[in-house]
């Protein structure tokens, strides 16, 4: 068991290092593409897409708040965004009663594929 421990220990590590690699390559390919002022290009063999997306961050307090019945707070346990769209699908709650509870946080989605 000591080696799967160990092992396991050595590709989280390897993990968190290609995870970073990644990170900063996706954020020069994008700052590249940003000052192409393009959100789909081709370099060399490889086709790169820039898709923009907005995401809303809950604010716990605000929404626990705006709630009006604690039975649908229960529900949700958390400000899960797919969870709130869902009850606000079904009419449980409505767009208007949790508008000022989140904020919204545009990210950039990177795609590469090898054409």
């Amino acid at each position: 068991m000591n080696e799967q421990v160990k092992r396991y220990y050595q590709l989280k590590q390897r993990q968190r290092e290609i995870e970073r690699e990644l990170s900063e390559l996706r954020e020069q390919i994008t700052d590249y593409c940003a000052e192409l002022g393009v959100s789909e290009c081709e370099i060399g063999s490889y086709r790169v897409r820039t898709v923009f997306q907005e995401r809303k961050e809950y604010d716990d307090n605000k929404l626990y708040a705006a709630l009006p019945d604690p039975d649908v707070w229960r529900m949700l346990s958390r400000p899960d965004p797919s969870k709130i769209a869902s009850l606000i699908k079904l009419n449980v709650i409505t767009e208007d009663t949790i508008k000022d509870t989140y904020t919204i946080k545009n990210i950039t989605l990177l795609q590469v594929d090898k054409k």
